[in-house]
């Protein structure tokens, strides 16, 4: 054999050796990065998400390539699988890409099930006159949302009769599909009321990642074009402010509503210290619904919150956060990079389905500026101090601000007590829409 065939032959060799231990390292990491999801919790999907037939995936890899989130999906043994569930956002490209139809979007899994609204065509409720938008629906991305929002108001007709004082609608959420709806009232000429718990932004506020990703852009009534790629919610929240004084959107928040009950033709909607008639209803709530609570002495305090809005203003105050998951961590981090002293306490012994960049994060901040104390609970909350039980028995921190951070309670009373139905998916596609309901109020 001539010298040149000989290095050939050799570089041949050398780069199919160098390839199998890449596919090897690779292959490594992908396990890694399964076992990390399961250890974490992170393998309950919290919306549409992909379910891999692994008797049609070929491993192409097309499906990951097409996921807007880098740790979804991976090919692991040729297969295409679901790693980080909890991270999926809908984002429906991965089926869409698949060349031998393997991927099927579904809600749920076979063993947690998620609760949606029974939805028409027209995202009309089993209430005639209510319809829901968003993430209420299943549909936690962005685009959709805003493209649910605009898509349930197209259906609204104006009448030329209404209820004495009666809006054409109330818009429950100012989240991107409440604020949509409201933009396409707005472009209509349909009077409207936008009202929130939180305020300007909704569920946005508690998506478990400070960046979101815009999957394609998306056409807003009156404002025009919204196409970011990457957003942090603090951008979006901004934004959306932008958008509100720009079209005179009519938005009320916090106003937390309690009820929605009909009254003649129209909804008479209460919250905490007011209400309104009208003759459609909007939810687009999210599916966060209300806070949960401690139910210590000393919460009901000024100086506790269930939501943080602006870090900066906490510099150099004592803060006590509490919670485990991913808005608790991610609160924490942002009080301590804003110059407050803060104390993150949560009751369990580590924290699970939490993101590892904020959990990285956390152990870089950690030190004076930030004390974690895990297996604590509070006890009770006062002016300038907090009562903390942990596995030493009962001491008081000093403290000038609480937030509570514990998640909230999926809006299942709320919808019920309205009338709305609802039906369960188990690892489920979507089905077909119910047939709408009888027209509503004219």
């Amino acid at each position: 054999m001539d010298p040149t065939t000989v290095m050939v032959v050799a570089s041949l060799a050398f780069v199919a050796i160098a390839g199998i231990g890449f596919e090897r390292r690779r292959q490594h990491r992908a396990r890694r990065a399964v076992a990390r999801a399961a250890e974490m919790g992170l393998e309950d999907p919290p919306s549409l998400h992909p379910s891999i037939d692994p008797s049609r995936c070929i491993g192409c890899g097309s499906c990951v390539e097409a996921c807007p989130e880098d740790d979804v999906l991976r090919v692991i043994d040729g297969r295409a699988r679901l790693v980080n569930a909890a991270h999926c956002v809908g984002h429906g490209q991965c089926k869409t890409v698949c060349p031998t139809q393997a991927i099927e979007l579904v809600f749920g899994t076979a063993t947690r099930g998620v609760l949606v609204p029974l939805l028409g065509d027209d995202l009309q409720t089993s209430v005639p006159g209510i319809y829901v938008a968003g993430e209420l629906g299943g549909f936690g991305l962005i685009r959709t949302a805003v493209a649910q929002g605009i898509e349930v108001v197209r259906h609204l007709k104006p009448a030329a009769t209404r209820d004495p004082g009666a809006i054409d609608a109330a818009i429950v959420g100012a989240g991107p599909a409440g604020i949509a709806a409201a933009l396409a009232c707005r472009e209509r000429g349909l009077t409207h009321l936008v009202l929130d718990q939180d305020g300007l932004g909704g569920s946005v506020h508690h998506y478990p990642r400070r960046k979101l990703v815009m999957t394609a852009p998306v056409k807003l009534p009156i404002v025009g074009m919204m196409d970011f790629h990457e957003i942090s919610k603090e951008e979006l929240v901004s934004y959306w402010r932008h958008v509100v004084s720009q079209a005179d959107l009519k938005l009320r928040g916090p106003a937390r509503v309690s009820s929605i009950d009909r009254a003649g033709d129209s909804f008479r909607l209460k919250w905490d210290d007011g209400e309104i008639l009208a003759r459609r209803v909007i939810l687009a709530t999210g599916r966060r619904g209300s806070p949960r609570k401690l139910g210590i002495p000393g919460e009901e305090s000024t100086n506790v919150a269930y939501r943080l809005l602006e870090p900066d203003q906490y510099a150099a105050q004592r803060v006590l956060v509490v919670g485990g998951g991913n808005s608790a961590l991610e609160a924490a981090i942002s009080l301590a990079e804003a110059g407050a002293r803060v104390v993150l306490s949560y009751r369990g012994d580590r924290f699970a389905r939490v993101a590892p960049a904020n959990l990285r994060r956390l152990d870089e901040l950690r030190g004076p500026a930030l004390e974690v104390i895990l297996r604590s609970e509070a006890r009770r909350i006062e002016k300038e101090r907090v009562l903390l039980q942990d596995g030493s028995g009962e001491r008081w921190i000093p403290n000038d601000h609480v937030f509570v951070l514990i998640g909230g309670d999926l809006p299942t009373s709320f919808l019920e007590k309205i009338g709305v139905a609802t039906t369960t998916y188990y690892g489920e596609p979507p089905r077909a829409p119910r047939e709408a309901s009888a027209p509503g109020p004219a």
